[in-house]
């Protein structure tokens, strides 16, 4: 298996990250590339859940995944290890999120040739994240079981960004006071657009929906050039 490249990104120079990540989603969109930005807290199975989404599409889309941390290249390692496809560290030096420009840092560092999908595993928390558009095609959070059902209400901003909330280890509700219905009432109260997708990385249980719902999201991406 091949060494797992590292690149140390640097904070934006720009002031005006909302303008360089519509100029960063309009350069990805004549590439035909569609990036998505996961985010969640540390925990919640971004990895996992990413490994099953990527062996699940990889026959059908050429993937290549940027996991971002303050340091280390652990979960970088286990999903090349595990899929096999082209896969960078990113560390942030120090910072708690990415904004437009440090991913275009990232994606220099990509075959963008080569990719329909380019996956973003931002570094987990529930704030910083949320406050820096990466200029991606669309983000997607993990709520996680054990960190229950009212989450929408304390980090709004998170989930009023997402285009799919997937709430993950759903095979140990019965183990924690988690209301599902009550969790996508308040997802829906922050952004009523959202998509709710219960999921097991674990089992993959639920993962095939979310999967079948992102090719046809790169697809349209790819074939719609006006979008």
């Amino acid at each position: 298996m091949d060494e797992v490249r590292i690149i140390e990104i640097k904070k934006s120079i720009f002031e005006d990250n909302d303008r360089d990540a519509d100029r960063l989603r309009s350069e990805l969109k004549e590439k035909g590339v569609f990036l998505l930005n996961l985010m969640s807290s540390p925990g919640s199975g971004k990895t996992t859940t990413l490994i099953n989404v990527i062996n699940l599409l990889k026959e059908n889309i050429r993937i290549a995944v940027m996991e971002a941390d303050i340091d280390s290249d652990v979960d970088a390692r286990k999903i090349k290890e595990a899929t096999g496809i082209e896969t960078i560290q990113l560390h942030t030096g120090g910072m708690c999120h990415l904004d437009a420009e440090m991913t275009r840092q990232g994606l220099e560092n990509l075959n963008l040739k080569e990719t329909d999908l380019a996956i973003l595993e931002n570094v987990g928390n529930l704030v910083c994240p949320a406050e820096f558009d990466t200029g991606s095609c669309c983000n997607v959070m993990i709520l996680s079981v054990p960190e229950g059902h009212d989450k929408p209400l304390k980090y709004p901003l998170m989930f009023s960004i997402c285009d799919v909330v997937l709430i993950n280890k759903i095979d140990v509700a019965p183990y924690f006071d988690f209301d599902m219905d009550e969790c996508v009432r308040n997802i829906h109260s922050r952004n009523p657009k959202a998509e709710v997708m219960p999921i097991c990385a674990r089992t993959g249980e639920g993962v095939q929906a979310f999967t079948d719902w992102l090719l046809t999201a790169v697809s349209e991406w790819k074939n719609n050039k006006t979008k």
